[in-house]
């Protein structure tokens, strides 16, 4: 795949850097179109919202440093690459974290929000895995059966190798994630249960799809990869909230 798409002058249009403006642009409309549908109209929303994506942009970027830290310590020369090495459960937590100190600092109900977000972050999140496909980076495991993808122009992925498509595997779970979200949103009373659902099932589909990723140098804790590390640790946060939250529907 190529990623860079066409040019213009002396710019040149990069398709990860497209899905991910694609993405971006998508997560705050769903935002504001969801809010509204839940009757909740604010300029603050939308302010919500990009301080949430920049949040995620930066906690992505710290995340990816300190799996790193090694290399880093060996070669400091790294930090001026600003532009490579993201990792995406970063991105997550560190939007939500930003999103719920805005909300607090602002006197809104950010449970409520999230639910409202949290669509638009699966959906961001399927745009950004086809970007990573164009580029060739989070590449697959050597695979040579169907489907297989061999890159030649790819400044990331072994060119000239048969490998999974883990990124377009990738993009459709979270293109159905996004789905079943806004079913969960249209149908759910109580707030956070959107942004609960979310988090149960990335975690699940991340650590199985982590199998078939071949990009070793996204790090490792033990036998686990760093995402499936966390994802186990998010999924038992998540899963005793909910323990804790029925808990307490009971004894109210």
């Amino acid at each position: 795949m190529y990623n860079d798409l066409f040019s213009i002058g002396p710019f040149t249009v990069h398709g990860y850097g497209l899905m991910i403006a694609i993405g971006v642009l998508s997560a705050v409309l769903m935002t504001e179109y969801n809010a509204k549908r839940k009757g909740i109209y604010s300029e603050k929303i939308m302010d919500m919202a990009i301080v949430a994506v920049v949040g995620g942009f930066v906690f992505a970027k710290l995340l990816y440093l300190v799996t790193i830290l090694p290399d880093i310590i060996k070669n400091p020369s790294i930090l001026a690459n600003v532009l490579d090495g993201w990792v995406l459960y970063g991105g997550i937590l560190g939007g939500i974290f930003s999103a719920w100190r805005y909300c607090r600092k602002h006197d809104m109900p950010f449970l409520k929000l999230a639910d409202c977000a949290i669509p638009g972050v699966a959906l961001a999140q399927g745009f950004g895995r086809i970007g990573c496909f164009l580029a060739g980076c989070c590449y697959g495991v050597h695979y040579e059966g169907f489907p297989h993808i061999i890159f030649e122009h790819s400044s990331y992925a072994p060119n000239g190798v048969a490998l999974f498509p883990s990124q377009l595997l990738s993009s459709l779970l979270n293109f159905i994630h996004f789905v079943i979200l806004m079913i969960v949103f249209k149908k759910s009373k109580k707030d956070g249960t959107v942004i609960l659902t979310y988090l149960m099932c990335y975690c699940v589909g991340r650590f199985a799809v982590e199998f078939i990723r071949g990009d070793l140098e996204r790090g490792a804790v033990g036998i686990l990869s760093t995402s499936q590390f966390i994802s186990l640790l998010v999924f038992v946060f998540t899963a005793g909230y909910i323990v804790y939250r029925k808990y307490k529907e009971k004894k109210a």
